[in-house]
């Protein structure tokens, strides 16, 4: 039985889609050295090899690899342990991993030969312990359903961003037809979902406990003139002790949640799942749930279906050749349950 039949038996209704193909716009390699030679290389039943199949990964990383590796002189294969790609719509970082001292490192020196090697934006960024240094910036562009973003590869990234259309677009879905008030995102990183779905929202609340994430949301927000999202620095319990004014919150005193008429919760959790949190989220009508862990994913909806119903169940596949989902589930809450 394939990864996609295994999954879809664990839940109640029918999967209504699978995407499947959604190539590696981030992808991680460690590196294997060998008389002065280098290759990428990745694990299998913890044991580096490096024949591997490479097709899972877009085309413009894949290109880039090759060259890369021809271009790196002895100082910079030195103590070089991993390489990192990260490739937007516009722009592709490179993040070289070391083992030593880089902060004396003209970074500039190298970046005019690498930068020839593609048609894209390219940003070096070297990283050892406590040390970071980047070049000319870290920063990646990208453009999606008419909205400019910008994060850098210490944000979380979806590992297909092509494949990260097709969550946007069935999040959108989810809405087609639904009375809007209010939005409550949790984990909402940069603003992947959290810009996309402002325009079908009066207000948008959107909370994350990442400071470099948060930053950016509100750069993006500025970027796109949307004024309807209010953000704050919160982990998911600290959401939950706010609304139910278990704790006041100095990052909140700008925000009156009681202002918000929510009929929507937006969730993207960590691989865990919700966790206590699944209590918070089960107050809201709607319920757009973002899994990248079916198993937690589960246990989480068994906790739901006791007062929502599951209206629609997606799979997306970023991870190819891989046993790992994602999921795309919209609930509603029951009729009988409701107030």
């Amino acid at each position: 039985m394939n990864k996609f039949d295994l999954v879809c038996k664990e839940f109640q209704i029918p999967c209504e889609k699978i995407y499947k193909d959604g190539l590696r716009t981030r992808v991680n390699f460690a590196l294997y050295k060998n008389n002065g030679e280098i290759s990428y290389a990745m694990f299998k039943d913890k044991v580096k090899i490096t024949d591997f199949d490479t097709s899972f990964i877009c085309d413009e990383i894949r290109e880039f690899m090759p060259k890369l590796l021809k271009a790196l002189d002895e100082v910079l294969k030195d103590k070089l342990f991993e390489i990192r790609f990260f490739k937007s719509f516009y722009t592709l970082n490179v993040l070289l991993l070391y083992h030593k001292d880089i902060k004396e490192f003209k970074i500039e020196n190298y970046y005019e030969k690498l930068s020839k090697l593609t048609n894209l934006k390219l940003n070096l960024i070297m990283q050892s312990r406590k040390q970071r240094i980047s070049y000319p910036s870290d920063i990646l562009e990208h453009f999606s359903n008419g909205i400019k973003y910008e994060f850098n590869d210490e944000c979380f990234i979806q590992p297909s961003l092509s494949m990260n259309e097709n969550m946007l677009e069935f999040a959108k879905s989810c809405l087609k037809d639904k009375k809007c008030d209010d939005l409550l995102e949790l984990y909402c990183g940069y603003g992947n979902f959290t810009l996309a779905l402002a325009p079908f929202f009066k207000k948008v609340f959107a909370t994350e406990l990442s400071k470099k994430n948060v930053t950016f949301l509100n750069k993006n927000c500025k970027l796109n003139n949307v004024n309807n999202i209010f953000t704050a620095r919160l982990k998911d319990s600290e959401v939950k002790d706010a609304f139910n004014k278990v704790r006041t919150f100095n990052r909140l005193k700008d925000l009156n949640l009681d202002d918000f008429c929510f009929s929507h919760i937006l969730i993207d959790p960590p691989r865990c799942g919700l966790g206590e949190c699944v209590n918070l989220v089960k107050n809201y009508d709607n319920i757009i749930y973002i899994s990248c862990n079916p198993l937690t994913a589960k246990i989480d909806l068994e906790k739901l279906y006791k007062t929502h119903e599951l209206k629609r169940f997606v799979l997306f596949d970023q991870f190819i050749n891989s046993e790992h989902l994602e999921c795309g589930f919209y609930l509603e809450r029951k009729k009988d349950d409701r107030a």
